[in-house]
């Protein structure tokens, strides 16, 4: 009797919040492992990005810092807690949405409406950039004439340069985004298995582009995906881990704060060379939680040799964008989409496409004309 009295207080004790001992735990955190309630996920999930933000000094009070908006849940976390944390701790932030329609039909178009709605929700203001006004084309368009197969290096690379271009338009001093540690895990290995030393060297840094026209934030470096959006804890019907009674039970910030976010994957990126890395990252992480932080440690941790090579920064003669070559990567595809040769700009140029391009531009006078007429962006850096 007494034994089983012991053991059934045992039970109880191991059924609440391991943090608080309060409260019953409703979800088991995938970074620690720790079985928490609802009340402590809050505090711990925001507590841990406050801490990133002022470890890395990341702000400066008085900054204009605009938010890059997709509608996906790692942007509608990061809008509404980045938004909580400056009122709760008085950072001082002037707060922008800022969002890319790549003219995607049925995908990004629908998840703008989201984003709108959280212009509304969030109070904060939202700006819209295109890429059918910053470049002539939207991915639609590019899709028709390349195909599904590296379709994602155009958007890529003109994303990246749409957000700049957005974020000067505000004004702004930073842009933060919402990649995840998942994100960056991925990114060390994707750049291990290209051999691209230039990016290994900087896609662990919290902080990017500081030589370039506006510095880029990540916020949730350290924060897994599991913890932003839906993950299957394994939950009995008390909400906590059982070995006879399994069922899958979903929990995230996003869930529990109820927040409205665009949950639909792009409809192009199906063959990704990105979602190989994903999926191996997801299996490590299914065979030791921490294999996350560790290769995001590991990247940290590499030192590249001083007799390697790294390419100059410059700018981008055509644009003016920041690049290592003399047209920047938008140039060189939107080049080639203008003159029917979208597959002209894909993969690494070895002295090849650029120095071809210059040979290119010394031809007639008219042909000149031709390619300043269609500049990759109307603004200037």
């Amino acid at each position: 009797m007494e034994a089983s009295e012991g053991k059934s207080k045992k039970q109880g004790a191991s059924r609440l919040c391991c943090l608080c001992n309060q409260r019953r735990p409703v979800l088991k955190r995938p970074k620690t492992l720790q079985q928490i309630c609802k009340e402590c996920f809050y505090e711990v999930f925001e507590e841990e990005i406050h801490q990133v933000i002022v470890k890395n000094h990341l702000f400066k009070s008085g900054e204009r810092v605009a938010i890059g908006a997709s509608g996906g849940k790692d942007s509608t976390v990061l809008a509404y807690v980045l938004s909580e944390l400056n009122r709760r701790h008085s950072y001082g932030l002037d707060l922008f949405l800022l969002s890319i329609d790549e003219g995607i039909t049925g995908y990004r178009d629908d998840s703008l409406e989201t984003v709108k709605r959280n212009e509304l929700q969030y109070g904060l203001p939202l700006q819209i950039l295109s890429y059918k006004d910053l470049y002539g084309w939207t991915m639609d368009d590019i899709v028709k004439m390349i195909g599904l197969k590296n379709n994602c290096t155009f958007c890529g690379v003109f994303r990246r340069q749409a957000l700049d271009r957005g974020a000067a338009l505000l004004k702004v001093d930073k842009l933060v985004t919402g990649h995840n540690a998942d994100d960056i895990a991925e990114t060390v290995l994707l750049n291990i298995l290209r051999g691209d030393i230039a990016r290994l060297s900087r896609c662990t840094s919290i902080t990017t582009g500081e030589d370039g026209p506006i510095p880029r934030c990540k916020p949730f470096k350290y924060t897994y995906e599991k913890e932003i959006v839906i993950y299957p804890s394994l939950l009995n019907h008390f909400l906590v881990l059982s070995l006879t009674s399994i069922v899958f039970f979903f929990h995230t910030y996003a869930y529990f704060k109820k927040l409205d976010y665009f949950s639909t994957e792009c409809i192009y990126s199906p063959n990704a060379y990105r979602g190989f890395a994903r999926e191996f990252i997801k299996d490590l992480e299914r065979l030791r939680p921490r294999a996350i932080l560790d290769i995001i440690k590991s990247g940290e941790d590499f030192r590249i040799a001083t007799t390697t090579k790294m390419p100059e920064q410059g700018t981008c003669e055509r644009c003016g964008y920041i690049s290592s070559q003399k047209w920047c990567k938008a140039c060189v595809l939107l080049d080639g989409l203008n003159r029917g040769l979208p597959k002209m700009g894909i993969g690494r140029a070895r002295g090849g496409v650029n120095g071809d391009h210059q040979k290119e531009t010394k031809k007639p006078a008219s042909a000149a004309r031709s390619l300043e007429s269609k500049q990759c962006g109307s603004l200037d850096f």
